[in-house]
């Protein structure tokens, strides 16, 4: 299960009633909270109580909530799981089939089909899988709780606008487990904002429209920063004698710059010399090595997971032609439990390594290469077992 698809700065802000009542206490006095607060907005008391009737907790939420183990897994491993030669099929021959959405796609946004195709893929594998927890119950679940009440609570009033539009049932609207709907998994307030009639049937039908959850899915990047027509990743070959430390996200030159210093297209040619781009080797200097370009954050907006992000946007690049990646021979990585033990050895150091969860996230990755470079190693992110012994 994927990580949350939007960052909480791009919801509304919650009001004061939802600070004191922002999670925590008995489920129904909760409840009772949020029927108050849908009033407050303006919404008809007996809509209200048709859509928050019967809404119940779900353990097997929080469950899923806590044991996302599958972002511990490394760059190569977790690519090779997810990209296959039958989803590389699949999506050319859905990119041939739904040819003309995604034609709409690039004209009017600027996406190429392939980052489409792979968020479609990874999200549901095409649509056959789009998750059964009813979606009403898992918003409210995690709103509930206290862990992130500020990210879910507007989802649930988002709910309530689709549903008044006719465009959500609460009984019997279903998905992911963080609440995201339809073929390439969007919460309902990314729905409100983004959804497109694709197939202009008058509805906005994420679960089984390919046209509308296509259109949405490109019109929502856009919003979030999409650049039209540019690039977003490419595999590249590192110099000898490369300078590791600036490798990772937080160093960015231009494509012309990159060039001077050795840096060169492993196939073809690096895109316009003018673009800002940043160096990663999601495996250290011994696995495979891409040129990020400002495209690329844009897929932190929609996953904050930095191994899917990589994993989705390489598969976009396979997806529009370009060949496998060298693995290389990359220095063995730590176990989960040893990561989780790096991560609190940096943090008592006073790095800001976020949750301490054993996932290698870009701030745990940025204090291993400042750590790296104190201790006269190569600087290039990437724990190595040698690294937590000198810790």
């Amino acid at each position: 299960m994927r990580a949350i698809s939007c960052l909480a700065a791009l919801l509304l802000p919650v009001s004061a009633l939802a600070q004191e009542q922002a999670c925590g206490g008995a489920f129904p006095d909760f409840v009772a909270g949020l029927k108050q607060e849908a009033v407050s907005q303006g919404h008809d008391p007996a809509q209200v109580e048709a859509f928050l009737a019967g809404v119940r907790q779900d353990p097997a939420v929080i469950e899923a909530d806590r044991s996302q183990g599958i972002f511990q897994t490394p760059f190569i491993d977790f690519s090779r799981r997810l990209i296959s030669q039958d989803r590389l099929d699949r999506g050319r021959a859905l990119g041939q089939q739904w040819s003309g959405v995604f034609d709409r796609i690039q004209s009017d946004y600027g996406i190429a089909p392939g980052v489409l195709l792979a968020f479609w893929a990874f999200e549901t594998d095409y649509g056959s899988f789009q998750g059964d927890f009813n979606t009403l119950n898992a918003l409210v679940t995690l709103s509930h709780d206290c862990r992130r009440p500020e990210l879910f609570r507007p989802q649930i009033f988002a709910a309530l606008e689709l549903y008044e539009r006719g465009d959500f049932d609460p009984r019997t609207t279903t998905g992911a487990w963080a609440g995201e709907i339809g073929q390439v998994q969007m919460l309902p307030r990314d729905i409100l904002e983004n959804g497109v009639d694709g197939d202009g049937d008058g509805h906005v039908t994420l679960k089984t429209s390919a046209p509308d959850a296509l259109m949405s899915g490109a019109k929502m990047l856009a919003d979030l920063g999409w650049r039209y027509g540019e690039p977003w990743l490419q595999e590249v070959t590192l110099p000898e004698g490369m300078d590791w430390s600036l490798t990772g996200l937080e160093t960015t030159m231009t494509v012309a710059e990159w060039e001077r210093l050795g840096v060169s297209a492993r196939n073809g040619a690096l895109d316009d010399g003018r673009l800002e781009a940043s160096i990663l080797v999601p495996q250290g200097r011994g696995g495979p090595a891409f040129i990020a370009y400002p495209n690329f954050r844009v897929y932190f907006e929609w996953n904050q997971s930095f191994v899917y992000v990589t994993t989705a946007a390489y598969f976009a690049t396979r997806l529009e032609g370009a060949p496998v990646y060298d693995a290389g021979t990359p220095q063995p990585g730590l176990s989960g439990p040893q990561m989780i033990r790096l991560q609190e050895a940096l943090a008592r150091r006073g790095y800001d390594v976020g949750e301490i969860d054993g996932i290698l996230g870009s701030g745990t990755r940025s204090a291993v290469r400042d750590m790296q470079a104190q201790l006269g190693l190569p600087a290039d992110g990437w724990p190595t077992p040698e690294l937590l012994s000198l810790l």
